[in-house]
């Protein structure tokens, strides 16, 4: 959500954490997490100071859906055993294992495949409250005209 916020903003334009957060109602220590592992990951940088926050590192264009969720979660998985693990009892009997690992890979590749500019494009880029903020004051701004 944080980077689908960032993306629909001007380029070069920081948002704080506490800004992001509200937007969303998510609690600022969580959401401070997912940032810091974001830009450990390279997808975001951030700036210090009065208008300082975070804003994504390269065009939105370029950063996969798949980058993100493993920035934050890890490499993707279906399965609690990962492709080459036999340590599991069930590994040569086991008749879901490969069938799930290529819908993993499936999966995987949709994800890289889309971007979060994809994601920012989609109707409702803003959270409903502030895009409600946003279109009041532009009507209020018509209606003063």
């Amino acid at each position: 959500m944080a980077m689908k916020h960032l993306a629909a903003r001007e380029p070069d334009r920081a948002a704080s954490t506490r800004e992001i957060a509200q937007a969303y109602d998510i609690p600022v220590e969580l959401l401070a997490k997912v940032l810091q592992r974001l830009a450990r990951a390279g997808l975001l940088t951030s700036q210090q100071g009065i208008h300082g926050g975070y804003q994504l590192s390269r065009p939105a264009a370029s950063v996969s859906i798949a980058q993100v969720i493993e920035a934050i979660d890890g490499p993707l998985r279906m399965t609690a055993c990962s492709e080459g693990d036999e340590s599991c009892d069930q590994y040569s009997r086991c008749n879901v294992r490969d069938p799930l690992w290529r819908i993993k890979n499936r999966i995987v590749s949709t994800l890289s495949e889309s971007s979060i500019a994809d994601l920012a494009d989609e109707v409702g880029a803003m959270p409903a409250p502030l895009a409600v903020h946003v279109r009041s004051k532009r009507e209020s701004l018509a209606i003063e005209s």
